[in-house]
């Protein structure tokens, strides 16, 4: 069956430790544009949370924007303009995550087993647009790039045995790409 768009979906994921919890495949993960890690509240926030879940009160949600706003705004986005040197900026950080590709850098692959498929690129690019026009801007450059890189691959790079062993974790490895990848084409 197939919705009217805009379609999307939002998820959330407990951390593997918890019990009863079990990790999605890597192909659907990959299906997912962002990881955003949200941390705890502060006790005021909490305290607000708590009153407001178990009061008598209800919440009640109005809507925001219309189904065709969405996509106007969806189309928006997709229409900010990247010069290549950006996209090929995207595209080699991604190409560097994968283990086997010649420019990738030892202290990043010896710790991957499967890197970022060509789907994290689109999604760097187009997180990235939509960066720009938040940040009032009329195009996107390599700072939106890197700003979209760890939530963009957190969840795309599958970690061996030797990054567990060392204690390295997807991000550590992340910023290491962002370090390596040169901006000029």
């Amino acid at each position: 069956y197939q919705l009217k768009p805009p379609f999307f979906v939002v998820a959330t994921q407990n951390p593997i430790e918890m019990e009863g919890t079990y990790p999605l495949p890597e192909a659907q993960l990959d299906r997912f544009m962002f990881n955003l890690r949200v941390v705890y509240p502060t006790i005021d926030e909490e305290v607000q949370i708590v009153k407001s879940t178990t009061s008598t009160r209800t919440a009640e949600a109005q809507p925001v924007l219309k189904a065709d706003e969405v996509v106007r705004l969806q189309e928006l986005v997709r229409g900010v303009p990247v010069a290549d040197s950006v996209v090929h900026y995207a595209a080699r950080l991604v190409a560097m995550s994968r283990p086997g590709q010649s420019q990738t850098v030892d202290s990043i692959h010896k710790y991957i087993s499967y890197g970022a498929s060509p789907r994290a690129s689109q999604y760097l690019v187009l997180g990235a647009k939509g960066r720009a026009i938040l940040a009032g801007k009329y195009h996107v450059d390599f700072a939106d790039i890197r700003a979209l890189a760890l939530p963009v691959l957190r969840h795309r790079l599958v970690l061996n045995f030797h990054a567990r062993a060392d204690g390295v974790d997807a991000e550590t490895l992340i910023g290491r790409l962002v370090k390596a990848v040169p901006q000029e084409r």
